[in-house]
């Protein structure tokens, strides 16, 4: 029997047909952007964690598994009751922004898995929230301490996840929700202090001038003091020469003399 290689070529191709059609799907695969891939190769070296595929085409044997991972930022948004430093329950609106670092696909695939939002992200959030919120009391994380409560938990949720593989862009408090009974009380408490500050100040205020008309009124008696201890007898009729002096000067003056007073100095009538 004759060999004949046209045919031989028409049974490859459809031997090499039908493995792509059962296991295409499974040997090319496209990484989108904003993607990273790891490989995990079950018959030989296992899991590949120094590798990362990044995005574009990409062929692989059958038998491998690529995981796929989303590393664009993503954003999370949780409702949680705490308990405050004195066991009162708070609803704490918290969202969350963070990615996956990129060049640590592996590790945390290794640890967590293509689930590490629930697995990871979410119950570090809620932890962190829970333990800061117990240092606290009511009042201080609504009102007086928020930026604070806030600054604690942003801090202590970013060291935790950062250690896992995973880069915390911010974590923000949307809202806080206390019992209306409890949250009267405290804006009730706010106002008065408001009022008492505003009390304090403008008290502080008019204590300030009452002491600024205090030396002022200090200044010129002392000064009025050192003026009547001055003019002595000579001096006020040195003065009274001196004026006299310039009145008989003035061109506009007509001047009679007439004896002199009683503290010897002459008396002048008339002018214009």
């Amino acid at each position: 029997m004759k060999f004949n290689f046209k045919s031989s070529y028409v049974v490859i191709a459809v031997i090499g047909l039908i493995v792509i059609l059962l296991f295409g799907g499974r040997m090319f695969m496209i990484i989108e952007p904003g993607e990273r891939g790891v490989i995990f190769r079950p018959y030989t070296s296992g899991l590949d964690k120094d590798n990362i595929y990044t995005e574009g085409f990409h062929v692989i044997a059958p038998w491998n598994d690529m995981k796929v991972y989303n590393v664009r930022e993503q954003q999370r948004e949780e409702t949680m009751d705490v308990l405050d430093k004195n066991g009162l329950s708070i609803n704490t609106d918290v969202t969350v922004r963070f990615n996956p670092h990129y060049t640590q696909i592996g590790h945390l695939h290794e640890k967590f898995g293509v689930n590490f939002v629930n697995v990871l992200v979410i119950p570090e959030v809620r932890s962190s929230v829970r333990q800061v919120a117990g240092r606290y009391t009511a009042e201080e994380i609504y009102s007086t301490k928020r930026a604070e409560v806030e600054q604690a938990i942003i801090s202590e949720t970013r060291e935790t996840l950062g250690e896992n593989f995973i880069d915390m862009k911010a974590l923000l408090i949307r809202s806080i929700n206390l019992p209306a009974q409890i949250k009267g009380a405290i804006e009730a408490k706010l106002q008065q202090e408001q009022e008492s500050l505003a009390y304090e100040y403008k008290l502080t205020k008019e204590t300030a001038e009452a002491e600024r008309r205090r030396i002022e009124a200090e200044g010129i008696a002392n000064y009025n003091r050192i003026i009547n201890e001055s003019l002595t007898d000579k001096i006020l009729k040195q003065r009274g020469i001196e004026a006299t002096q310039d009145l008989a000067e003035s061109p506009n003056a007509k001047v009679v003399v007439i004896g002199s007073g009683k503290d010897g100095l002459p008396l002048i009538l008339g002018g214009n």
